[in-house]
């Protein structure tokens, strides 16, 4: 399975400044949000770029794309149809491949190994010629916020996952009868990390759910997710790593400190944070 163009949405338009929002990267390098997510898709191996847009939002996202700005195709979502209905809108440009790496446009995220979170995901991806879908142990708690997942532990497979349900935030009464996965801390599930390997069959899964009206309050990539499940071999990577939600509160700071305390000036970093708390 060859895994060379990835997918980017960025047009929910409550949060498409976000890609734009400037942070500081592991280098000591200012740079856009937009070109380290950029970034991570590129050293997973992705050659080209297709990223989901706001009207009007082109330009100054080119911009944002830095030296990545000539390989990365922008398609407009005219209005608020949904996140299914984003992905949707890369058919004509990612049907013909044999699966593509999608990350969401306001997520950054800090591995806790040498290998970035994309590069494992589309390793095992590539490596079990199926869909992968990242996920992270989560919280009951938090389950409102998240995709969450159930299945079972691949044989042999470290955190690896043969995925058999997908729930968008589901309830803790729901996450308990359908989603306990062996193995896992109780009180935690596998919540989706912001990061996939899809294959073409969600664009005909999608066409499916908004034929049959399902988007009529706006189109969700999980009903379509949980009907991959059914179709093909579908398959959950816990990540080694962090995802950082940019559109939360305080979400840049806390993915700014996680880039700094990841990087070559972590011993400044910690340094001027102890500074800062002692005189707290």
């Amino acid at each position: 399975m060859r895994i060379r163009k990835a997918l980017i949405t960025a047009a929910n338009p409550r949060q498409r400044t976000l890609p734009l929002q400037v942070l500081v990267d592991r280098e000591g390098v200012a740079k856009p949000a937009l070109q380290i997510i950029l970034e991570e898709a590129r050293g997973a191996g992705i050659e080209e770029y297709v990223v989901v847009v706001c009207p009007g939002d082109e330009a100054a996202y080119s911009e944002a794309a830095g030296p990545y700005r000539n390989r990365v195709e922008f398609l407009v979502q005219p209005r608020a149809l949904g996140y299914g209905h984003s992905i949707l809108l890369g058919r004509a440009l990612l049907e013909q491949e044999d699966a593509f790496l999608h990350l969401v446009g306001d997520h950054l995220y800090v591995s806790r190994n040498d290998r970035s979170c994309a590069e494992q995901l589309v390793a095992v991806a590539s490596a079990e010629r199926a869909a992968v879908s990242a996920v992270s142990a989560t919280r009951e708690a938090l389950l409102p916020y998240f995709g969450t997942v159930g299945g079972r532990l691949v044989p042999g497979g470290q955190r690896l996952y043969q995925i058999d349900t997908v729930v968008e935030k589901p309830t803790p009464t729901e996450a308990e009868r359908r989603l306990l996965v062996p193995g896992l801390r109780a009180g935690n599930y596998l919540c989706f990390f912001g990061m996939h390997v899809l294959t073409p069959l969600i664009f005909e899964l999608l066409d499916e759910a908004e034929a049959a009206g399902h988007g009529e309050a706006g189109l969700l990539l999980s009903p379509s997710l949980d009907a991959l499940a059914g179709r093909e071999r579908y398959l959950a990577l816990e990540m080694a790593g962090s995802r950082f939600d940019i559109g939360d509160r305080y979400g840049v700071l806390f993915a700014q400190l996680a880039l700094s305390l990841a990087g070559r000036d972590r011993d400044l970093v910690l340094r001027q944070l102890l500074e800062l708390v002692a005189d707290a």
